[in-house]
């Protein structure tokens, strides 16, 4: 599925770009090659940092935050970016030098509107009363390697797929084979 996606990651960025900007409708006509790094990790065919993000399933303990590792970083709050909270951030990928991932809450958004987009991904060494944990798939965050205070702890395969996979779905990523 993971193999699928990488070319809508990309396309899809580029058309919330393009719309933000007022420059498009919302869809990207842009399509890029793509394949599996020698590594066997996915990766989307643009990966200048100028049209999409970079997806791969790397996790390394070596203090460098990577793509599906959970860190904690300062994130904004939507209502109001002057102000924000450290959270749990899943690293999905790379935008140029910046990591891209969503951030992650131990609330649960059970029966409440906004459902849909969170992702229960369990618990993991990123909190320490090992709280279930739901990951935001409707906003996608930039951060700043430095702006990384720690690693938390790996996600699993399957679980950072499901995140993923969410993530495509509610950002209208189409499969451009």
């Amino acid at each position: 599925m993971l193999g699928r996606l990488k070319d809508t990651v990309s396309s899809g960025l580029a058309a919330r770009r393009e719309k933000k900007d007022g420059r498009g409708d919302g869809r990207s006509r842009r399509r890029g090659g793509s394949g599996r790094t020698d590594d066997g990790s996915h990766r989307t065919g643009d990966s200048s940092g100028t049209g999409g993000i970079t997806v791969t399933y790397a996790p390394e303990r070596d203090g460098d935050a990577d793509p599906g590792e959970v860190v904690w970083a300062w994130v904004p709050y939507e209502e109001d970016p002057t102000q924000g909270k450290d959270r749990p951030v899943l690293i999905l990928g790379h935008d140029g030098p910046l990591l891209a991932g969503v951030q992650l809450s131990s609330k649960s958004h059970e029966d409440r509107r906004d459902e849909h987009e969170w992702v229960p991904v369990g618990t993991g060494g990123w909190d320490s009363r090992k709280r279930p944990s739901y990951a935001d798939a409707s906003r996608l965050l930039r951060l700043d390697p430095s702006a990384v205070r720690r690693e938390g702890s790996a996600l699993h395969r399957d679980r950072f797929d499901e995140v993923l996979a969410r993530v495509s779905r509610l950002h209208d990523w189409t499969d451009h084979r």
